[in-house]
């Protein structure tokens, strides 16, 4: 089961990244994922607190792989490995010097994925789009 969105925003890669990468900071922008702390540091662990509906849940992501300006992943469990597992990443394809095509989605696996998924997948779609959205105003903004 996957979700995948995209967004155009018209800033470099680079600019992007940096919003994108900078945890601390997720709380000033971030609709979805409105608390985050940690680095883009493969094998290391994110604290990242999301907001779905008007539900907070808290998990600690492992940091997979990171490709500065291009991609970054991480890969999270709902209580442990098998029950509900998600991969989740952000690709940005650089279109022109500043303007990007952001891919952002979650591959989901595990013995209850379809059940939860069921419940929350457009939802959770839904806060994708949201994300992607503040992510594009933070990105083009002057700031």
């Amino acid at each position: 089961m996957k979700i995948r969105t995209e967004i155009i925003i018209n800033a470099s890669k680079e600019k992007v990244w940096d919003i994108l990468t900078d945890f601390d900071k997720y709380q000033h922008w971030n609709p979805f994922i409105v608390k985050s702390q940690g680095l883009a540091i493969p094998e290391s662990y994110l604290v990242n607190t999301m907001k779905n509906g008007d539900r907070f849940i808290t998990f600690k992501p492992k940091v997979l792989k990171v490709e500065p300006n291009k991609y970054f992943d991480w890969q999270g469990k709902l209580w442990f490995k098998g029950l509900f597992d998600g991969h989740h990443f952000f690709h940005i394809e650089e279109i022109h010097p500043n303007q990007v095509k952001l891919i952002h989605g979650e591959n989901f696996s595990g013995l209850m994925s379809k059940m939860i998924l069921k419940k929350i997948g457009q939802q959770t779609r839904e806060s994708f789009e949201h994300m992607n959205k503040a992510l594009k105003k933070a990105a083009e903004s002057d700031h």
